[in-house]
């Protein structure tokens, strides 16, 4: 690669953050930049229901960072796009997927993979060690709201970006944004892609699920699932009830 393109992608990744244009996404206004685009790119060749997810949830991240003066004024825009868009990528169920583990939580390889895409992008791999570890402690902590609570405001507002799509409108998202957002990206299969997709981690990969917060879908959904023996109450008391 010559200087000169070097020189240019590094000054893109130093001024992201100070000046960057922006567009308007179901009456949102967000972030414009190449490397925002390019992570749309890549999350839409996820299914309907993935990729409406990972879009709800930056674009109501978004609105609510753009109603909030102490959020405009810290939460890195580009980390919080990045973040947002690919925090999901343990989701994929294609046959051999390279997003997805056999041994981790879903919310590593998430974590992982964003990590991957980062070091590969023209632009991410140029990206500071600091914003690279924001976006992977936000999707590896997404499924564990109350730690990413206390960790910092980029990380907190990354989860609670993603939250707002179950949760609804709230945190400065007026029920007329929420709705807009939701009419653009449908949400009538969140439920039952969400529920379809932990059955799926229980029954391809039961050891990723036992003593988390998705053990009840191995418990109710999965013939034979049990995670007895696995658990740390399993561990303290030495079985015994």
């Amino acid at each position: 690669m010559k200087v000169a393109t070097i020189f240019t992608l590094a000054s893109a990744v130093a001024s992201a953050s100070c000046f960057h244009r922006t567009t308007h996404i179901a009456g949102v206004e967000v972030i414009d930049t190449p490397i925002v685009r390019d992570v749309q790119k890549t999350i839409r060749q996820f299914p309907d229901f993935l990729y409406s997810h990972q879009m709800r949830s930056w674009l109501f991240g978004a609105a609510m960072i753009n109603a909030n003066a102490t959020l405009r004024r810290s939460v890195d825009l580009e980390v919080h796009a990045v973040a947002t868009m690919l925090h999901d990528l343990g989701w994929d169920q294609t046959p051999g997927s390279r997003w997805v583990s056999t041994d981790k939580r879903f919310e590593v390889d998430g974590a992982i993979g964003a990590r991957t895409w980062l070091a590969e992008h023209p632009i991410g791999r140029f990206w500071s060690k600091d914003r690279v570890r924001k976006v992977y402690q936000a999707i590896a902590l997404h499924g564990s709201g109350t730690i990413a609570d206390f960790f910092e405001l980029d990380e907190a507002t990354i989860v609670d970006s993603i939250g707002l799509d179950y949760r609804g409108p709230g945190k400065g998202v007026t029920p007329e944004v929420y709705n807009r957002v939701a009419k653009e990206f449908p949400q009538d299969e969140l439920l039952s892609g969400t529920n379809q997709t932990f059955t799926w981690f229980a029954q391809t990969k039961p050891a990723t699920t036992y003593d988390t917060w998705l053990q009840p879908w191995g418990d109710n959904y999965v013939p034979g699932y049990s995670a007895v023996g696995y658990r740390s109450f399993d561990m303290v008391t030495g079985g015994s009830k």
